[in-house]
């Protein structure tokens, strides 16, 4: 058996099958043509000798292509997009091509996005990840592709990272909304695993606990972090008692405020003159919003060329045989007021 993966090649898997190269081919590429149990040996053999397979010749012979692979957990997000944009442009302008993939916050989406970049042999991947990422990303370094962790903070020292400080941008939305003379929040947002909603419900809490006066936070999760998830989120909170209803809500990202919007007006509150609303990310549409939304902002330009500098500089050092040190950026995020939380009558109304 050959002593490093690198040079494992269809021989090896099929001398340890023993079977022919072209049986191996078959199991790969006309599996009706092979039975299940020399399928299975082969898979096997496979599994044991940790080969896989290049789709493209010319990059078997080169041994790497001239792709960066960005794996997204929401592509339908325009922070993502956003972040996608600026990561092209650098890329491009380095003499690369950009690979997208999507995850949909599915976890076995984003396992089979980055073993497809593998196969491809891609010069390095950014990957914004939906938990913990530490076992893919080692997997893809053995192989010689580095990772850039993008969207969350560095899990290990040696994983280069960009993020912002989501515990901060927590608290900032909800001190925001407590100087306003709001004592009842609505957080809203999940998937609760997700650690950027941790950060920010983290954040929140930290703002809650620091003020003297009683603050009461209800915590609304969601599936998703998209427009209908925060107009069912929104449907809820109209149905309570007035008494019971929070006079603000902190969504824990934009697409969720501009759902909250949408089934706020549509329930017949006023924002913010009823309730007020902060989102998170400040995308294009929170400003355009019927109501402009007020929003903790995320440098997504630096995010994006900070994360394209970071792998290069890693793909450099590999190539070259030089050490690299991993670095784990957070940038600071910013706290963008508009009319949604912004209102002479709903702080007559709260001091009364």
């Amino acid at each position: 058996m050959p002593s490093r993966r690198a040079s494992v090649s269809m021989k090896d898997v099929a001398a340890l099958a023993g079977v022919s190269v072209g049986t191996v081919s078959n199991v790969l590429n006309s599996p009706n043509l092979v039975s299940e149990q020399t399928a299975a040996r082969v898979q096997d053999a496979i599994d044991k000798l940790g080969w896989v397979r290049n789709e493209s010749a010319r990059q078997l012979r080169a041994g790497r292509s001239n792709s960066i692979g960005f794996v997204a957990m929401d592509i339908s997000n325009p922070f993502f997009t956003d972040i996608l944009r600026v990561v092209e442009d650098e890329v491009l302008g380095a003499g690369y091509a950009v690979q997208v993939g999507n995850s949909a916050l599915d976890p076995a989406r984003e396992q089979a996005q980055l073993h497809l970049f593998e196969q491809q042999r891609v010069r390095g991947v950014l990957l914004a990840p939906i938990g913990d990422s530490s076992d893919r990303v080692a997997q893809l370094r053995r192989r010689g592709i580095p990772v850039v962790v993008l969207d969350r903070a560095g899990q290990a020292s040696n994983v280069c990272s960009v993020s912002v400080d989501d515990v901060e941008g927590g608290r900032l939305a909800v001190d925001h909304l407590i100087g306003l003379g709001h004592r009842a929040i609505a957080v809203v947002g999940g998937p609760g695993a997700l650690q950027q909603v941790k950060d920010r419900r983290l954040g929140a809490a930290l703002a809650s606990s620091g003020h003297h006066e009683q603050v009461r936070l209800l915590t609304l999760s969601t599936t998703h972090l998209d427009a209908d998830s925060g107009v069912r989120a929104a449907e809820e909170l109209v149905a309570l008692p007035d008494e019971e209803r929070p006079t603000a809500v902190f969504a824990l990202n934009d697409l969720l405020a501009i759902g909250l919007l949408q089934g706020f007006i549509t329930g017949g509150l006023r924002v913010p003159e009823d309730i007020a609303i902060i989102g998170y990310d400040d995308i294009a549409f929170a400003a355009a919003a019927a109501v402009p939304l007020s929003a903790v902002r995320q440098p997504r330009s630096l995010l994006g060329q900070k994360a394209a500098q970071l792998l290069f500089d890693e793909i450099d050092a590999a190539e070259s045989d030089q050490p690299h040190e991993h670095q784990q950026v957070v940038f600071t995020p910013e706290l963008v007021v508009r009319r949604s939380t912004v209102s002479p009558a709903l702080t007559r109304r709260i001091a009364g």
